[in-house]
């Protein structure tokens, strides 16, 4: 789906967000089989990934991948669970307080990183593994935001998640 006109009505109802997100969550996983890794904070490096992560140094289009806070507790009542944490579901961001799916095809920034959203991260056979069975439909419009990183640098739990222009 390509945006509309930015002068649209459309353009500007979708250029709207309510606020600012912040980052709750922040993981790594240094290789394909391991368990992703809490940290409070990543290195992100221009048009590769995440320094320590697995996937730094791929095609750039999935080079962070980021998932709503929100859809933590729907994905955990689809699947049968009570709660799920964050690094089952293999997203190296957990974001609240605005909808990811509004950054899709748009700039935005994390502390000092600027990223752009490329499309829906949808979820892969793994989560059938890791939910259980049914695990992934559980994550069907729910998997959140690949994004490429446009500027380097860090970001930390805490920081701001902001649309730019």
């Amino acid at each position: 789906m390509t945006l509309p006109p930015a002068d649209s009505e459309l353009g500007k109802l979708m250029a709207t967000l309510p606020r600012a997100g912040r980052v709750e969550w922040i993981g790594l996983r240094p290789a394909r089989g391991q368990a992703m890794q809490d940290v409070t904070e990543a290195e992100a490096v221009a048009g590769s990934g995440l320094i320590g992560d697995r996937y730094a140094g791929g095609s750039g289009k999935r080079g962070i991948t980021l998932i709503q806070a929100e859809h933590l507790p729907v994905i955990a009542a689809l699947s049968g669970h009570a709660t799920v944490p964050p690094a089952l579901l293999r997203r190296n961001v957990v974001v609240s307080g605005l909808p990811l799916i509004a950054l899709k095809e748009r700039r935005f920034r994390i502390g000092d990183v600027v990223l752009e959203g490329t499309g829906e991260c949808d979820p892969c056979s793994n989560m059938e593994k890791a939910l259980g069975p049914g695990g992934f439909n559980a994550m069907r419009s729910h998997g959140g935001l690949c994004a490429r990183i446009i500027e380097g640098g860090l970001f930390r739990i805490g920081d701001a998640v902001v649309a730019l222009a």
